[in-house]
């Protein structure tokens, strides 16, 4: 079925193009067959055994894909109060996920999301107020995590990799960095949503009008004021509500960090799964600062070293060529899958939402 449709001149999906799912695809795949022509040695297969268990971890894999799906579903009905159907949930869940896959991590899907949101029934004000306390959910689930696993593991633990101590400096810089952007934006939503909204519209402005941000200053205004109508939504709900979402993002982020314990058992004796899942989270933290669309190339050489290390460490045969292998299976499930179905499903929602029979 052909769609067709002319955007409005101003609308933020003008930037948003299918074609851009070949630019992480081409780069993950590049990087992953760069490191597979450099490292991989066909001995390194006789390690490995596919077996009954085998099948039954990656059927598990795959399950957790779902259930981290099935989160985030839940938590958008729950901020919708019901308003939406399971259907409208799931399409703009893949939506959303598309628009992160084909952005950098650092810009992610939320400008866009209000704009499903609304397209799919909620007012412009309750779609801003679901966006933003998605944001504050998610950015809450890494501010809680990071110390609490820095403190159980230990940061010699988390940070140190088998022969490559400047990528380990590095890696620990960027968990840094991306951990302290997260915090601030979490403290700063959290005390204009919870605390003092009109103050925090009030300072956004005052940081706004220095010369090297001036031009942003509109900008700052539409967050000032996003912020103060999602604070009186918020107003008046009660712990259950609250308990409800935190939850919901509880299972599904953790259960999207589990997915590569279940893939590595599948073909190995993991020692040490809780490290390796700490490790998964304090890498997703680090990918905030990749400027490539879903950190493609960045994760891929994360994956490798910092993961691949709890594989490597006590082996006599070098898996770093079958590690590549193991991360783009990962992307297989847990990030290819949304470029794919995003792919299919924008044509057809902008087709209905701003095609000629549309609005």
């Amino acid at each position: 079925m052909k769609h067709e449709f002319t955007l409005p001149h101003d609308s933020p999906l003008k930037n948003l193009k299918v074609s851009r799912i070949y630019l992480p695809i081409v780069v993950g795949l590049g990087f992953v067959g760069f490191m597979l022509y450099r490292s991989l040695d066909l001995s390194t297969f006789s390690i490995v055994r596919f077996t009954w268990q085998t099948a039954f971890w990656l059927f598990v894999a795959v399950i957790l894909v779902v259930f981290r799906d099935l989160g985030y579903i839940i938590r958008i009905r729950l901020l919708s109060d019901n308003e939406y159907t399971w259907m409208q949930a799931f399409r703009v869940i893949m939506l959303w996920e598309f628009t992160s896959a084909v952005t950098p991590s650092a810009v992610g899907g939320t400008s866009i999301a209000m704009l499903y949101l609304h397209k799919e029934g909620l007012s412009l004000g309750r779609s801003t107020s679901v966006v933003l306390t998605v944001s504050f959910l998610d950015e809450l689930y890494f501010v809680v995590m990071f110390p609490l696993l820095l403190l159980l593991i230990g940061p010699k633990a988390l940070f140190t990799i088998t022969g490559a101590s400047s990528m380990s400096h590095d890696f620990l810089t960027f968990t840094l960095i991306g951990y302290s952007l997260k915090f601030a934006h979490t403290l700063l939503v959290g005390y204009g949503l919870f605390i003092n909204p009109r103050g925090m519209k009030w300072l956004l402005l005052k940081i706004f009008k220095l010369p090297f941000l001036k031009k942003w200053k509109h900008h700052a205004n539409v967050i000032g004021t996003d912020i103060v109508e999602t604070s009186i939504v918020l107003k008046g709900k009660d712990s259950s509500f609250w308990f409800k979402n935190i939850l919901a993002s509880f299972f599904a982020w953790t259960s999207k960090y589990w997915v590569v314990n279940t893939l590595f058992i599948a073909f190995f004796a993991v020692n040490d799964h809780f490290l390796l899942f700490a490790r998964q989270l304090f890498l997703w933290i680090a990918m905030l600062v990749s400027p490539t669309p879903g950190a493609s190339g960045f994760y891929e050489a994360g994956f490798m070293r910092y993961l691949g290390d709890t594989l490597c460490s006590g082996s006599t045969v070098s898996v770093v060529g079958l590690v590549a292998l193991f991360a783009l299976l990962w992307r297989l499930l847990t990030y290819y899958p949304y470029l794919f179905i995003g792919a299919y499903l924008l044509p057809r929602w902008i087709g209905k939402h701003f095609g000629k029979k549309g609005e």
